[in-house]
């Protein structure tokens, strides 16, 4: 099974927070013997959507691989001025070139939602994803984790998720992997 890590922040250092959830993510999937490739879209080299272009960008069709080889996919994003990132719902909207395919867009894909805030508003990010995802066609799943970023890591290692984040992302990694919703 293969999963796919959405960081739709344009952070590229890894010990940003979009950096070390990606992190955290992929070595969990790891341990659940899940393969999972972590797509981060500053790296990307994604352009701005154009339905006028006769050929579809590179990067594009490398982006479009590998969200429909993905089983499951994570989308983690900040909260930017109550949203996602403009380039995150750009690159989704990417998913256009596959419209004529069987099965379009991101047909019965399972996504887990994570998005940060410095405030208390990281839910309006999970709000929009879920949106988007469910537009895709995709299946968002019932528990997302909005994140209050000052409390994402511990405070005595701050180079670790808090074990607050860290009971959160596990579970919603067990939904997304068991299709189960169970205590953990």
């Amino acid at each position: 099974m293969k999963a796919i890590i959405f960081n739709g922040s344009l952070e590229r250092r890894s010990e940003s927070t979009s950096g070390r959830i990606s992190q955290y993510f992929a070595e969990k999937l790891h341990q659940t013997g899940f393969s999972s490739e972590i797509f981060t879209l500053a790296d990307s080299g994604i352009p701005l959507f154009d339905v006028t272009l006769t050929k579809t960008p590179l990067a594009v069709e490398r982006m479009t691989q590998l969200f429909l080889e993905a089983d499951i996919h994570f989308w983690l994003a900040p909260l930017y001025h109550g949203s996602i990132p403009g380039v995150m719902k750009n690159c989704l909207d990417w998913l256009e070139v596959t419209s004529g395919h069987y099965q379009p867009y991101l047909t019965d894909k399972t996504v887990g939602l994570v998005c940060w805030a410095d405030g208390l508003h990281a839910m309006q990010g999970i709000n929009t994803m879920d949106v988007v995802a469910k537009s895709l066609r995709a299946w968002p799943l019932p528990f997302s984790v909005p994140v209050i970023r000052p409390a994402l890591f511990d405070h005595e290692d701050p180079t670790k998720i808090s074990s607050l984040y860290a009971d959160k992302f596990d579970k919603l990694i067990s939904i997304a992997t068991t299709k189960r919703i169970e205590r953990i």
